[in-house]
């Protein structure tokens, strides 16, 4: 397995179900690859559609080191709460193979959320893969990586 960084932009999600019915909804996203994990901010906007499912707009960077066996790419979608615990919105897992060994090794895709086994909206990320040989080229000519 290729090792590098996997460079992934958050960019937004489709069809979330609103959890408060007075509060304003304040998502944010926790990504984890292997042993790694980071959290967004909570999103900058967020529209309703015509039936009422939230789209939450982040376009936010997020950069982690591949290592031998991370295989995947989980997002747990959340929606922050001040007094009780955050609600769990759903979570979409995406595997890295397609984008460790596809040869322009940048992709936009998007994945399913899940949330108890039902599909509850879509995530729109952009995941780029730069093996550890094109990181170092990439350091010196474009002022390194932000970790």
């Amino acid at each position: 397995m290729p090792q590098g960084k996997l460079e992934i932009v958050l960019i937004s999600a489709l069809g979330l179900e609103k959890t408060d019915l007075l509060d304003e909804m304040e998502s944010y996203a926790i990504l984890t690859c292997g042993s790694q994990e980071q959290k967004s901010t909570i999103a900058k906007e967020i529209i309703a559609d015509a039936a009422g499912k939230m789209a939450p707009t982040w376009n936010e960077t997020f950069v982690f080191n591949i290592t031998e066996g991370t295989s995947e790419l989980t997002v747990k979608l959340m929606d922050k709460d001040h007094i009780t615990k955050d609600d769990f919105l759903g979570q979409a897992i995406i595997p890295l193979s397609p984008f460790l060994f596809h040869e322009d090794k940048s992709l936009t895709p998007t994945y399913n959320v899940i949330k108890d086994e039902k599909y509850c909206g879509t995530l729109l990320v952009t995941i780029k893969f730069f093996p550890d040989e094109e990181c170092s080229a990439r350091e010196k000519s474009c002022g390194g990586f932000e970790d």
